[in-house]
């Protein structure tokens, strides 16, 4: 396949394997040597940076996003439709995944010398929104526990900049420069996250023991089943509704290339060349394609909605935590949705939105929280992206038909026969 040699599947996979060999000897360490505690400083330093880099990239990178956009000519119909399917895939995906964390729960015993979480009453739903995304005062956004109002105040000053002259004001560049300079502070951090790795579970090991492999397993022994069955029941389900007679044996005719890319480059944005390619050719117009597959790059993340409530759902075990009630379901999809698609667009947005949903839920023990959230991110990083990217592709179908037509799958079909 063009543009996907086995050098850049190697390189991607490098550094993910790096790390999960940095915690599987961290776990070894542990498991040996009940003194390991004494590494988590190790761990402290990565999620201390973390803290400092957190809010200048959110910031820098929103705003810049939204206030450099260079096309204009966004089709308001195609937009909305693009942006209602995406939403209502990712809340299916969260309500599945809730269930199955509902019948089989990740975490049986809470961990043992964890101190025991509680989950405050839910309060009404306006006052949720107001707190979800707003604070009182400016000075509060400058602070990590802010996240959500931060997205907002970026999206609407990426906005206000847009409406100024965008990328060519003086704004727009120092925004865009910003972002560089946060996505580089980023990558020299990363690079110190096997050695961090490696203390934090060489001392969750040695505090908590063998519990922490079997609890992973279990997450893992739900996640990818639950992967491939999505992909051979409900994008079936999304191609018929999308294109009626025939939509399912051409969306299964060309699916499988973005499936191969995704899974080799563990990038949407570096499947969207081959979405596009194949859309092209099941014969979705260009005009709905320029649109859906950049947004749907950035922004459809259904198997990134899985892995945000098993991760929610495997910390709430991890703190004795009832995983219940409507209220607390409701924040869960909220937050899942949010940290999932909202955060994707934004580069290292995994551990970004991950820190968001550890903040929402354990803001008292995000130095536990933070380290399995990502791991839990990291195992299943390969099928979250092959749902998210191949599901690009899928939901153009739906988009198609709602701004072509019912008969726009068949239309094609007698023109390519003809």
């Amino acid at each position: 396949m063009e543009g996907l040699s086995k050098k850049s599947i190697t390189r991607n996979y490098l550094f993910l394997a790096a790390l999960m060999g940095a915690i599987v000897l961290g776990c070894i360490v542990g498991a040996l040597w009940p003194g390991a505690t004494v590494l988590q400083p190790l761990g402290a330093v990565f999620i201390n940076l973390m803290f400092c880099i957190v809010v200048p990239l959110v910031f820098c990178s929103i705003a810049s996003s939204i206030a450099n956009m260079s096309e204009r000519r966004r089709v308001g119909k195609i937009m909305g439709t693009t942006m209602a399917v995406f939403l209502i895939t990712g809340f299916i995906a969260c309500l599945i995944m809730i269930a199955l964390m509902r019948i089989f729960p990740p975490v049986l015993t809470p961990w043992r010398n964890v101190p025991q979480g509680i989950v405050s009453e839910q309060a009404d739903v306006s006052t949720l929104i107001v707190n979800f995304f707003t604070v009182s005062d400016f000075s509060q956004l400058l602070t990590r526990r802010a996240m959500l109002p931060l997205i907002v105040f970026a999206t609407l000053f990426g906005f206000g900049v847009s409406l100024v002259g965008g990328k060519d004001s003086m704004v727009g560049k120092f925004l865009d420069n910003m972002t560089e300079v946060m996505i580089k502070i980023v990558k020299l951090v990363t690079y110190y996250a096997p050695i961090a790795f490696f203390g934090l579970f060489a001392a969750l090991v040695a505090e908590y023991g063998p519990q922490l492999i079997g609890d992973y397993g279990r997450a893992m022994a739900v996640y990818y089943p639950l992967c491939l069955i999505y992909i051979f029941t409900a994008f079936p389900l999304f191609a018929w509704f999308g294109g009626g007679k025939g939509a399912i044996r051409v969306m299964f005719k060309y699916l499988f290339r973005p499936v191969i890319t995704a899974l080799g480059t563990c990038s949407s944005v570096a499947t969207m060349p081959t979405n596009m390619d194949v859309a092209k050719e099941t014969g979705i117009s260009k005009e709905i394609t320029d649109i859906v597959m950049p947004l749907g790059a950035n922004l459809h993340m259904d198997g990134s909605c899985f892995s945000a409530v098993l991760k929610i759902a495997f910390l709430f075990g991890v703190f004795g935590i009832p995983f219940e009630g409507i209220g607390l379901m409701t924040t869960v999809i909220i937050v899942a949705l949010l940290s999932s698609v909202a955060m994707s667009g934004i580069p290292g947005g995994g551990h970004i939105g991950e820190f968001v949903l550890c903040l929402v839920f354990f803001p008292e023990n995000m130095a536990i929280a933070y380290p399995i959230a990502i791991t839990i991110g990291n195992l299943v990083d390969p099928p979250a992206t092959m749902i998210n990217a191949s599901g690009d592709y899928v939901v153009s179908f739906i988009v198609s038909r709602f701004v072509t037509g019912k008969e726009w799958l068949q239309n094609v079909l007698m023109k390519q026969a003809a």
